[in-house]
């Protein structure tokens, strides 16, 4: 048996798990393989796959042509860029990591807020050149968190809005007054969302209702010192839309853990404003859930080795 570990981009994988366990050769892929083709060559000598989020792509095209796959293992919620459905009638078995309960997502916003409204780049920078302050940042005692998404990601968010003393505001599609104000947050309509947010941060799933939610109508209600923060799906915000509106400074700026494209190309313009903090996409990116996930792969494929499979995934 051959196991290909995927995405490993911080090559992690084989220190936070003990491996000895699996009865197979382990491979581990660094950097992304590339588009379909590339991933069809490099995998197809393969009986399990472990995959790291939505990083590598397989669609039924691709695992149709993966003959000696048997088993994925996947980490996180929600598995998007896999089709499961098709992997039922290749037979091949897709097992599950056990949910966390940790709110690293949460913990990135608040560290990406805190970056942005207090120019944080900008001021370590200058002292890494021999300089001192050199802008002003804003207090949030009194300001206003619009938070679009009021789950188990948004609400952690609020919270500490509420601790620095902000005003929580929360509109999603089927939020009411009653969850909202739980979760320490006032209903207000999407318009009123966008337009008296001075920090605006997405917490919503991904889906066909939410893909492209923030467009040019949303962004240019939005005050010209106010910051978008998405942390969640990059595909929410339509990105060309967001692009202009920070170079035409139609908003303060953006910070962003979550993009169209995973990795960010290399020329994208987002990498280049000065209004903007790119973040590689690591609000998952701990060593405890690292350790929990690929834990959990090993248990998977020792299961499914001695015909047991477990942690098995449908959806």
């Amino acid at each position: 048996m051959r196991v290909a570990i995927l995405d490993d981009y911080q090559d992690v994988a084989l220190r936070t798990a003990d491996w000895s366990p699996v009865p197979a050769t382990i491979d581990v892929f660094r950097a992304p393989l590339g588009d379909e083709e590339a991933v069809v060559a490099a995998l197809k000598p393969y009986d399990v796959l472990v995959t790291m989020r939505d990083r590598t792509a397989l669609p039924k095209s691709a695992l149709e042509r993966l003959p000696n796959l048997r088993l994925i293992t996947v980490t996180g919620r929600r598995i998007t860029a896999i089709d499961i459905a098709a992997c039922a009638g290749l037979g091949i078995t897709v097992s599950g990591t056990e949910p966390l309960a940790e709110g690293g997502a949460a913990e990135l916003t608040w560290a990406l807020i805190l970056a942005a409204v207090k120019r944080l780049p900008a001021e370590l920078a200058s002292v890494r050149a021999g300089g001192w302050t050199t802008r002003l940042g804003t207090s949030l005692s009194g300001r206003t968190l619009g938070v679009l998404g009021l789950g188990r990601l948004g609400s952690r968010v609020a919270a500490v809005g509420n601790a620095f003393g902000m005003r929580v505001v929360a509109w999603s599609q089927n939020l009411t007054a009653e969850r909202a104000t739980d979760a320490g947050a006032a209903l207000v309509g999407k318009e009123e969302l966008f337009a008296t947010s001075d920090v605006l941060t997405i917490h919503l799933v991904l889906s066909d209702r939410t893909r492209g939610l923030v467009g040019e109508p949303e962004l240019r209600r939005m005050k010209p010192d106010a910051w978008l923060v998405n942390t969640s799906r990059g595909p929410i915000c339509d990105e060309d839309a967001l692009l202009r509106a920070c170079q035409e400074r139609w908003i303060a700026g953006a910070a962003l853990d979550v993009y169209d494209r995973e990795p960010l190309p290399a020329d994208h313009p987002l990498r280049t404003l000065d209004n903007v903090l790119a973040s590689p996409h690591i609000g998952y990116v701990t060593d405890e859930t690292y350790a929990s996930w690929y834990g959990d792969a090993v248990e998977n494929i020792v299961a499914f080795a001695k015909g047991a499979p477990i942690r098995v995934r449908h959806s």
